[in-house]
């Protein structure tokens, strides 16, 4: 199955609404979200002018699955923070997964030329933890207590990926290519 990313159009707000209250989701955010159509259209109105983000929409097939981000685009040290969702829970894989995962780092370190990428991720979430490892990642810190939500605190674990790492290690993993390339809205 083929993966390809585009823009977000406002004819996806109600969709990846949906993906970001589902509770399968949720649980290893750090919101809960209570979302209405009117909300999305100023999120995504804030997002498409903020040139420190970039968001796509992941598609399966041409079938809308998931969003994948990128924050820190305008940090002058050259990090950046990424974080993605499978919404669509018959189009999740490990293999989408990885190829994902590397695919943005050598997007983030031979396109745009950063330094590293950051990723946070409830502690209690071990599977996403350990596909970063297999990515080549490295936990910097866990911090206990570090986000509470709706009344109940979560540890979390910071990973990264610098470029140095990913230039020794790439030519070692096998995934398929997805192009970040900006896209045309269509």
């Amino acid at each position: 199955m083929s993966v390809t990313l585009r823009q977000i159009r406002e004819g996806d707000l109600e969709r990846i609404m949906r993906w970001r209250m589902d509770e399968d989701i949720t649980r290893y955010m750090n919101t809960n979200p209570r979302l209405t159509l009117e909300k999305q259209r100023v999120w995504f109105e804030s997002v498409d002018r903020n040139t420190d983000v970039k968001y796509w929409l992941i598609q399966v097939d041409g079938q809308p699955a998931g969003v994948v981000n990128l924050t820190g685009l305008e940090n002058p040290e050259g990090r950046l923070g990424w974080a993605y969702y499978m919404g669509e829970k018959r189009l999740r894989s490990i293999g989408r997964a990885i190829s994902l995962e590397m695919s943005l780092y050598d997007y983030a370190f031979l396109r745009l030329g950063k330094k590293a990428v950051y990723s946070d991720v409830f502690t209690l979430n071990r599977g996403v933890i350990q596909l970063h490892k297999m990515c080549g990642c490295e936990v910097v810190e866990e911090k206990k207590n570090h986000i509470c939500k709706e009344g109940v605190w979560y540890d979390v674990t910071f990973l990264r990926m610098t470029a140095e790492r990913w230039a020794q290690i790439r030519e070692t993993k096998k995934y398929e290519k997805i192009d970040f390339e900006e896209m045309a809205s269509e």
